[in-house]
C-alpha cells in the first residue's frame, strides 16, 4: 500500500513539475507522454486503433494520426547481420537511419571474442535465441562468407535470406562494405 501511494505522489509530482501553460490552458507533458507510450504499447500488442481509441477515450484518428508522425516505414521488417565488417559503424549508422528493425554485425575482433567468452552450450543457447528471434523477420540480409551465408539459408526460409559475401571461407581479417552499396540495397528492401 505505501509503495502504491507513493508512486502516485510521485505521478502527481512529475505532473507538476512538467506544467506547461497554453492560453487558458494548464497541460501536463508528462500525462501526454504516458498517454502516448500507452496508445504505442497497446497498438504493438496488436489491438486495432479503434480498440485503443475506445479504451484511452480518444478519436480513432486520433491513433492514425499519431502513428503517422513517428511513422519511419511501411514494409516488411528487416534484419542485418554480419561479420567481419571493417567499418562496423558506419553500417549500423545507415542501418538505424533507414529503419532496420534489427542490427547486429560485428569486427572480426569482435565475432572471436563474442565465441571466446561463452561456454560451448552458452553460445549454442545464445544462437538458438537469436535464430529463433530471425525467424520473425521478413527479410535477413547477412554479410558474411560464402560457407556462412549457405548455414544461415539452412537453418532460417532461404527465401528470407539476402546473402552478400563478404569472401571465401575463411575470412581472417574485417572487410569493408561499400556504404553506398549498402545503404541502396537496405531502400531497395524497405521500398524508400
Amino acid at each position: 500500500m505505501h509503495n502504491a501511494a507513493a508512486r502516485k505522489l510521485e505521478t502527481k509530482v512529475d505532473d507538476i513539475v512538467d506544467l506547461l501553460r497554453i492560453g487558458e490552458k494548464l497541460i501536463s507533458t508528462s500525462r501526454i507522454h504516458r498517454t502516448v507510450d500507452q496508445i504505442l504499447e497497446l497498438r504493438s500488442q496488436g489491438q486495432s486503433q479503434q480498440e485503443v481509441a475506445e479504451q484511452i477515450g480518444v478519436d480513432r484518428t486520433f491513433i492514425s494520426r499519431l502513428e503517422g508522425l513517428g511513422e519511419v516505414r511501411k514494409g516488411g521488417r528487416v534484419a542485418v547481420i554480419g561479420f567481419p565488417i571493417g567499418n562496423k559503424e558506419e553500417i549500423e549508422a545507415i542501418a538505424q537511419e533507414e529503419g532496420v528493425d534489427f542490427t547486429w554485425v560485428m569486427t572480426n575482433e569482435e565475432r572471436w571474442q563474442f565465441a571466446e567468452d561463452r561456454s560451448g552450450a552458452k553460445l549454442a543457447n545464445e544462437l538458438m535465441v537469436l535464430f529463433s528471434r530471425l525467424r520473425d523477420f521478413d527479410t535477413i540480409v547477412f554479410l558474411g562468407s560464402d560457407m556462412r551465408i549457405k548455414l544461415v539459408e539452412a537453418m532460417l526460409a532461404p527465401e528470407t535470406v539476402l546473402g552478400i559475401e563478404l569472401g571465401k571461407s575463411p575470412i581472417r581479417q574485417d572487410k569493408y562494405v561499400d556504404p553506398t552499396e549498402f545503404r541502396a540495397l537496405i531502400r531497395s528492401l524497405m521500398g524508400s
